[in-house]
């Protein structure tokens, strides 16, 4: 018997949740210079067939799912940025962490957004055990 694919490791490495196996990117790398391979994502999984949008602007409700993230990243960032460096309105600190948090979140724009869908699709897609059987993913 196969083991159970790791459920938060398949949504970090971007994974179909259906069968936790297939890539939802045709490309891994998020970030490309080109906007235009950053979705770049198969319409099926090519592992188990699952379909990844699943109806017409299905993709609309992971702005919900990225603003979260977001949050929680800046949110973080003020805890880190609280202990190394001390928050003051006297010194500026408070808007040298605003500047920081700013390039942190638009540096990681395109993989926030790209693991925003997956979070998203894994929220109505749920794992089937009788994907097991099926032939690996193809080497890509």
């Amino acid at each position: 018997m196969s083991k159970r694919p790791n459920y938060f490791l398949s949504i970090l490495q971007m994974k179909c949740p259906h069968c936790r196996r297939g890539h939802m990117f045709k490309t891994k790398n998020a970030f490309h210079l080109s906007m235009s391979k950053i979705f770049n994502m198969y319409d099926n999984c090519p592992v188990c067939g699952q379909k990844f949008e699943l109806e017409t602007g299905f993709w609309f409700g992971t702005g919900y799912v990225s603003y979260a993230l977001g949050v929680a990243l800046s949110v973080f960032n003020l805890i880190w940025y609280a202990l190394i460096f001390k928050l003051s309105w006297q010194d500026n600190s408070v808007i040298y962490w605003l500047i920081v948090n700013g390039v942190i979140l638009i540096l990681l724009q395109p993989w926030l957004m790209r693991i925003s869908r997956v979070i998203y699709l894994y929220f109505f897609v749920y794992y089937d055990e009788s994907t097991a059987s099926l032939p690996g993913a193809p080497n890509e």
